[in-house]
């Protein structure tokens, strides 16, 4: 008997493994060669020609199979929103300024100011934003979509719509694309809008949304309420301001203007000043440089609780808790020759001297008013010249009258 050691019992076991392996796999492949050949003679040849040229095979050198989509199946939406955007894109501007800051030594240096957006609505290169884009800025600079940057000068501005004009020369032989005004009268609560803006430096950018609810009063300040704003849910984000709100035509139909948002970023509660609101105003922003508008010369004073008491304890009670007590008026002036009358009797609260025993005014022009925000807004549409009609209290009587108005602008002047 032979002696063979463990390696050499190994490696013949592993050989006689591998033979058998190898000769099965040859007898597979022919058997499997024959059945395909047999179920479709040009079945093979075809996914040889297939193989080759997935590899490479029968194309040019360096160059690989295109796989070719079906391009081109766009829903309607998505036609109305590239239409909308490839007409009106270069139409939108990005506004940048400069305002004057105080450096350590108290001297004034030049500052970069904010960033906004603006649409360009006259051949001449008249450009509609919002005020606060511009406010303080002593240099505007308003850049196109070709990439160039021209500088630009308020036309005029209007901070009780926060709505602003800018003017630039455009170069010559320059064609600009011009965006047309819409009508915000027939708006309806779930129609789309588009806003085409410049979020965080990012140029003419588009995004899609609704209208989200109409006629939203937003108040400023204490002297300021933007009435009938629009509400949208299309994404508006800092630098989207004073850029367009467009219909699925491509219309203006508002000025993109805040965002309610507790972190600063878009939530989808946005507001936009109605373009209504901006066809009325636009031709003396560009005129006159600021809106004409009527006035009725006179103090007033807000009525609050302290005051309702103090007249309750001291004379007979008013007949309202809400409204502006007429404090003063000059002889002569349009209050005055209308037939209202102010308070003669001065009290201080605080540190603030008025009359009471004037009359309440409780409505002007069809609008209740119970506050000076509330003047301001019922005669923000009205022109020096035009009446309306005054509601007010005279002790307990309710009486009405006329009265023309005058210039709010010169009235404010003489003060």
């Amino acid at each position: 008997m032979r002696l063979y050691s463990f390696r050499q019992v190994a490696f013949s076991v592993t050989a006689a493994v591998a033979i058998s392996v190898l000769a099965m796999l040859t007898v597979s492949f022919f058997m499997q060669k024959e059945v395909f050949s047999k179920a479709d003679p040009g079945l093979a040849a075809a996914a040889k020609t297939d193989m080759n040229e997935l590899s490479g095979q029968g194309h040019k050198s360096g160059e690989l199979p295109v796989f070719v989509e079906n391009s081109g199946s766009y829903t309607q939406d998505e036609k109305e929103n590239i239409s909308v955007y490839e007409r009106l894109n270069a139409g939108v501007v990005n506004i940048t300024t400069e305002v004057v800051a105080i450096n350590w030594f108290l001297e004034p240096v030049p500052k970069e100011g904010g960033s906004g957006s603006g649409s360009i609505i006259d051949p001449k290169g008249y450009v509609l934003t919002n005020y606060h884009v511009i406010k303080d800025a002593y240099k505007v600079f308003v850049n196109l979509s070709d990439g160039s940057r021209l500088a630009g000068t308020v036309s005029g501005s209007d901070p009780e719509n926060d709505l602003a004009v800018v003017k630039f020369d455009p170069p010559k032989g320059m064609a600009l694309t011009i965006l047309p005004y819409g009508d915000s009268s027939d708006l309806k609560v779930g129609q789309k809008v588009l806003a085409i803006g410049n979020p965080f430096g990012l140029e003419r950018t588009l995004t899609k949304g609704i209208v989200s609810g109409l006629g939203r009063p937003i108040q400023q300040d204490s002297k300021t309420v933007i009435r009938d704003m629009i509400q949208t849910d299309a994404s508006i984000n800092p630098g989207n301001s004073g850029g367009p709100l467009l219909n699925a035509k491509g219309e203006i139909i508002g000025i993109n203007t805040m965002i309610y948002s507790p972190s600063g970023g878009s939530v989808g509660v946005g507001f936009a000043v109605p373009v209504n609101t901006a066809k009325r105003i636009v031709p003396d922003l560009i005129k006159y440089g600021r809106v004409n508008r009527g006035w009725i010369d006179a103090e007033y004073v807000q009525l609050f609780p302290a005051l309702y008491d103090y007249m309750k304890e001291h004379s007979s009670a008013p007949p309202v808790e809400k409204g502006l007590l007429v404090s003063s008026l000059k002889k002569g002036s349009n209050a005055d020759r209308a037939g209202i009358r102010g308070g003669s009797t001065p009290v201080r609260y605080y540190q603030s001297v008025f009359n009471v025993g004037g009359d309440i005014i409780v409505s002007v022009d069809g609008m209740a008013v119970s506050s000076l925000a509330d003047l301001y807004s019922a005669l923000e549409d009205n022109k020096p010249g035009e009446e309306v009609i005054v509601e007010y209290y005279r002790a307990s009587k309710k009486m009405s009258i006329s009265v023309k108005l005058s210039d709010r602008s010169e009235y404010m002047k003489a003060r």
